[in-house]
């Protein structure tokens, strides 16, 4: 449904280890970040200018995942998830911008 609020799931180990080891400042912004999100729809998500939900092309998703996509946690950091119904599956929270798009 267009309407239907995004669900987050954190429960990836790797997504973990990233976001506990952020310094503190980014780690609160990327909380914060994920706090907006469990707020809005999938169509608010596919709008918003902060979050830039953007489709990773040049990184071949898993079986079973139709797409990889990243999107902003912080002002200096994008973290890549993948869509499941409602879910919000987050993966990584990349160091920098280049690796997020598998640059590095």
């Amino acid at each position: 449904m267009p309407n239907d609020r995004v669900e987050l799931d954190l429960n990836n180990p790797v997504f973990q280890e990233n976001l506990f080891n952020l310094p503190k400042d980014i780690r609160h912004q990327a909380i914060e970040t994920l706090r907006k999100i469990r707020q809005l729809t999938w169509q608010q998500v596919y709008s918003d200018n902060g979050l830039k939900w953007e489709k990773i092309l040049s990184v071949t998703p898993p079986k079973g995942i139709a797409a990889l996509y990243s999107l902003r946690i912080s002002q200096s950091r994008r973290a890549t998830a993948y869509r499941d119904g409602n879910l919000m599956r987050m993966l990584t929270i990349a160091p920098d911008h280049d690796a997020t798009y598998g640059r590095k």
